[in-house]
């Protein structure tokens, strides 16, 4: 605080350094209750010694002796639990066991790149393994640290609160007995009576939103509260925080789902391409909807640095809520989700699914459909695998499984230009490249195959009749012939699009926004808003002269402690103002006379 002299008309304020040489109020226990409970967090206590005291000879001294011990220590490891401190490191502890999480993958996340990171670092794996490092959230350690995190936000804020809801109901305490040894202080002399100085500052103190009240010959104030309800409502949104993060975890479900225009989907778990939930998540907490592709619209930029950039970047869809639902249509963008009771559903991804027909050597169609393609790069050059599982047979007429391995262009550089790569993402040129095989699939020993790739351990490429490998590049409505009367292939005018939905439910994400913004908001009040009280004393000094004595008292040292009581001091000054002095007087009577300044008080001579 700056030392502030105020004009010597209304009164002075104590230098802040002087406050303090003098304040050895709580020492003295001269504040008394006024300095009390300007905040409601618990007094640290030291290592304690020992609780028992003495010990009584025998085995019931013995007992008694350690029933007091034992409840003495848990007493004080509960402080220490539920102190701000303690709080404080458990949530730095939590932060950095967070960080092996982003770092690591994580099997709940990943499960392939957690194999792949095991087959990769043997020693290391094993050890990563034995400590939880694959699976953070869920491990015993990260558990302990936010359980206890948990408890000791909860065992702080209760009593806490409890004890600022009895200040609220409380009155400001009345007026320390000494109030010129506090931090800021102003008196001045006046003719006005003490009832008529107390009044008026009463008045001004409600008029500047202070809870004041007389009692005996001073006026009691208080005013910043909303500072210890910044602080409570902090710890509180960070406790909303962990419980809303921890039900999010353990109920929530992720899927996605490619779907190509003019296909459906029913949220069941079996419909989705791949799936993962919470530890507590079931079947039964899945939102019943459906909805079917329309179209997908994609447009680009064609010109400037952002060339090839989406511009458009949309999926039409209807949709249906429960198994009666009323059809209704919407359109899905990127960041702008589908909203279905606690579920979303995200577009994620796009790509081209050509449409491709496969006869057999008497013409026979055997396959017809639209084959999603995986885009590999901006330009959406993209690679897939086209897979005839039955219904065929070749010129012997034995059944066979046919797979043709697929790449998709859908702006071709031409002949001689270069590799098969896309130069824009629309489609302005599209180019089908096909190589064909012939044999078995291995789909049917029953072990999961990635559908964009072809296994083909067990089948032969088709080979002309000079053994050149038979492979084609086709344009819309071209076909290729295989050989040996084998069949053909065409890639038909009709180019589908595909679109990748994420449908996401975890619950809880409402209330931990809610409790991010609360936990900001309290912070800034505690931070921002200082807790003072003011004290205005106004009695009959010896010469029958009203002294008003004004103090202000804070939580912390605070320059605008000063200056607002004396702002507080000059509007009660100007209802009650000073009494000039006889000397003053006479002095004011004598033109001639030089006028005297006071030195300041504690000024050096």
């Amino acid at each position: 605080m700056s030392t502030t002299d105020t004009d010597t008309g209304t009164g002075r304020t104590k230098d802040p350094a002087t406050a303090k040489r003098h304040i050895g109020v709580s020492a003295d226990g001269e504040l008394g209750e006024a300095g009390s409970q300007l905040s409601t967090a618990p007094v640290d206590t030291a290592v304690p010694g020992s609780f028992g005291g003495s010990r009584a000879p025998g085995a019931l001294g013995w007992l008694t002796w350690t029933g007091r011990e034992v409840v003495g220590w848990a007493r004080w490891f509960w402080r220490q639990l539920t102190s701000m401190r303690v709080a404080l490191i458990l949530l730095f502890l939590l932060s950095l066991g967070a960080i092996p999480g982003s770092l690591i993958p994580q099997s709940g996340t990943d499960a392939q790149k957690v194999a792949d990171f095991k087959d990769a670092h043997s020693v290391l794996g094993t050890v990563y393994d034995k400590l939880g490092l694959f699976h953070v959230y869920s491990s015993v350690w990260f558990s302990a640290i936010y359980i206890l995190l948990f408890v000791s936000l909860i065992g702080c804020i209760v009593p806490r609160t409890w004890q600022f809801v009895g200040q609220l109901r409380g009155r400001p305490p009345g007026a320390p007995k000494r109030l010129n040894r506090l931090p800021a202080y102003a008196t001045w002399r006046t003719a006005a009576e003490p009832e008529q100085v107390r009044e008026a500052a009463l008045k001004i103190l409600k008029q500047r939103r202070f809870r004041a009240h007389i009692e005996k010959d001073a006026v009691a104030a208080e005013k910043g509260y909303l500072r210890e309800t910044g602080n409570l409502l902090f710890h509180i949104a960070l406790i909303v925080m962990l419980v809303a993060f921890a039900w999010g975890q353990l109920f929530k479900s992720e899927g996605n789902k490619l779907i190509v225009e003019g296909g459906g989907f029913s949220n069941t778990i079996s419909q989705y391409d791949d799936f993962k939930s919470g530890n507590l998540f079931s079947t039964d907490d899945l939102t019943p909807f459906s909805f079917n592709l329309k179209k997908f619209t994609g447009t680009y930029e064609r010109t400037g640095p952002n060339k090839g950039t989406p511009r458009t970047y949309q999926a039409d869809i209807t949709y249906s809520v429960g198994a009666y639902g009323k059809q209704k249509k919407t359109t899905v963008k990127v960041n702008e989700p589908l909203r279905i009771g606690d579920s979303k559903v995200y577009l994620t991804a796009h790509g081209y699914a050509p449409v491709v027909t496969v006869r057999d050597g008497k013409g026979n169609v055997v396959y017809h459909d639209a084959v999603p393609m995986l885009p590999l790069d901006p330009n959406v050059t993209s690679q897939g695998a086209i897979k005839v599982m039955d219904g065929y047979k070749n010129a012997q007429g034995t059944s066979e499984q046919l797979g043709f391995s697929a790449f998709f262009v859908p702006t071709f550089a031409g002949a001689g230009k270069g590799d098969m790569f896309s130069q824009f993402p629309a489609l302005d040129f599209p180019v089908l490249a096909l190589s064909g095989f012939h044999g078995s699939l291995g789909v049917d020993a029953g072990i999961p195959q990635n559908v964009y790739q072809l296994d083909t351990s067990k089948m032969k490429q088709f080979k002309d009749a000079k053994g050149n490998i038979v492979k084609a590049r086709l344009l819309p409505g071209e076909t290729m012939k295989l050989p040996n009367g084998a069949g053909s292939i065409t890639f038909d005018k009709g180019i589908k699009e595909w679109a990748n939905f994420q449908v996401t439910q975890q619950p809880g994400s409402d209330w931990a926004l809610i409790g991010a913004f609360t936990a900001i908001f309290g912070l800034a009040g505690s931070l921002f808003i200082q807790r003072r009280r003011v004290w205005v004393r106004a009695a009959t000094g010896a010469d029958g002269v009203t002294v008003v004595e004004m103090a202000g008292l804070g939580r912390s040292e605070s320059a605008k402690l000063p200056e607002e009581l004396g702002d507080l001091a000059a509007l009660v000054h100007d209802q009650a103002p000073t009494k000039p002095d006889t000397d003053e007087a006479a002095v004011e009577t004598d033109p001639d006379a030089e006028p005297s300044v006071p030195a300041a008080e504690g000024a050096e001579k």
